[in-house]
């Protein structure tokens, strides 16, 4: 279902303020390893250039004391190199060419070994179940060619939690050889769909960006749209047509509780949180026209921003909440429009051929995503926020609802294909693509999905 269909198809009691997850809650504790790391390497990637060529790096199994830190260390070792190898920036070393092995953390890599075999990067790794049974983790990278330590860290928590430990790895990785943060330790809500194109079933899913973990959240009973991440990551808002009626709801993920957004008179729907978390900017049709609100998640109070007989929907903050972006059939066919958080100073900021919708605003705040209808074709693509720079990243016959990465630097979306005439044969699947327009990988999923929302990074 696109934007526009969802807009033509298409808060109770008192908000109850999230808790943030910490480290505590996930018994997990960080701390620095007693290593000394240089403070200049050689090894570096530029990801702005497009096509990079991958960097081979060598993970080897992480070490351990007993037979289950060793099965631990091998788990977390696969799991670190497939986040690096989805990125499309790094190329693991085969392992069978490995010529030195590591004994313990204090074993000093042989470099000429590891050049042989041409690995630029080398991350050493060890796992050890402490006396408390808790697990401890730690690492090593190194510059092989520079002969250099680059990072050093170690962490404590329950061995449960060995494989979010393995995503943490990634992302220092990731941003000590990149200089940009990382977004391997976050999470995917979407919805997950079946049954033919006349009868689909959608309900809300979260897993892992990586597909682990995987949950449903709701039963399948009502029709789910948009779900999107709150900042604490720990909920989310979302369109359903619970009892027939479509409306935006809350969803906490630790409790499962699920809240409609007041008692709005008409049907309300593309929901997406302010970036401190305590508004919620929506859509609502009501008497021919749909325009945007926000809701104060604290106080409750709601506020009108546009006021046309035009549909005004899929708004989106700026990063520092100064400006909305939103689209509107208001000059003739959908545009991408741009706002002052107030609702004032409203101006067009898409020219081109073609139609625009589901907007959403880089977490850097240097681009604007959308989905853009042109020549009978579904496009994603991006654009500086005047407008201008636009480039289109990837087709399809349907292409739709992109959503960032919280680095800004990668984007996931839908893409669904045509069914036939009796209604069989539609698929839809989860894909990311790198900002540059390369690496488009497919998101794998237990069954087929749409509408994907990135949550921020895990606290």
């Amino acid at each position: 279902m696109n934007e526009k269909d969802e807009g033509k198809t298409m808060m109770t009691a008192a908000f109850r303020a999230w808790k943030r997850a910490s480290a505590a809650v996930l018994g997990i504790v960080l701390g620095l390893a007693a290593f000394a790391a240089p403070a200049f390497a050689e090894l570096r990637i530029d990801i702005t250039r497009g096509n990079v060529d991958p960097i081979p790096i060598a993970v080897p199994a992480f070490g351990g004391d007993d037979e289950r830190a060793i099965k631990v260390g091998s788990d977390l070792a696969g799991v670190l190199v497939a986040d690096l190898e989805r990125s499309g920036l790094f190329r693991s070393v085969d392992s069978r060419a490995f010529i030195q092995s590591f004994s313990s953390m204090q074993v000093q890599p042989r470099f000429p070994d590891w050049q042989a075999i041409n690995a630029q990067g080398l991350v050493q790794g060890r796992t050890t179940i402490q006396p408390d049974g808790r697990l401890r983790v730690e690492f090593r990278l190194w510059d092989v060619f520079a002969t250099q330590q680059l990072k050093a860290q170690a962490y404590v928590t329950d061995v449960g939690n060995w494989r979010r430990i393995a995503h943490i790895i990634a992302d220092s990785v990731y941003e000590r050889l990149t200089g940009e943060s990382g977004y391997f330790d976050t999470r995917i809500v979407y919805v997950a769909e079946n049954g033919p194109a006349t009868k689909r079933i959608k309900r809300l899913a979260i897993m892992d960006q990586d597909g682990a973990n995987h949950r449903f959240l709701t039963d399948g009973a009502d029709l789910v749209l948009s779900p999107r991440f709150s900042p604490s990551t720990q909920e989310i808002t979302y369109m359903s047509y619970y009892n027939g009626v479509p409306c935006v709801y809350l969803y906490n993920i630790d409790t499962g509780k699920r809240e409609r957004l007041g008692n709005f008179p008409g049907m309300t729907f593309a929901p997406r949180f302010s970036p401190d978390g305590n508004k919620v900017i929506m859509s609502m049709a009501r008497g021919g026209s749909t325009d945007i609100y926000t809701m104060d998640l604290r106080t409750l109070e709601r506020r009108r921003l546009t006021n046309t007989s035009a549909i005004d929907t899929s708004p989106s903050y700026s990063p520092d909440s100064q400006f909305i972006v939103f689209n509107s059939d208001r000059g003739g066919n959908q545009q991408l429009y741009v706002m002052n958080a107030d609702g004032g100073n409203v101006h067009r900021i898409t020219h081109g051929e073609g139609r625009y919708a589901t907007p959403v605003w880089s977490p850097r705040g240097d681009f604007i995503a959308f989905t853009k209808m042109a020549q009978g074709r579904f496009f994603i693509g991006v654009m500086r926020p005047d407008g201008t720079g636009e480039r289109l990243l990837s087709d399809g016959f349907l292409v739709e609802g992109p959503t960032w990465a919280p680095n800004g630097r990668v984007l996931m979306y839908f893409r669904e294909s045509p069914s036939d005439t009796r209604g069989r044969g539609v698929n839809s699947y989860l894909y990311s693509i790198d900002l540059t327009g390369y690496n488009e990988r497919r998101v794998v999923t237990p069954i087929e999905a749409s509408h994907p929302a990135w949550s921020p990074l895990m606290p």
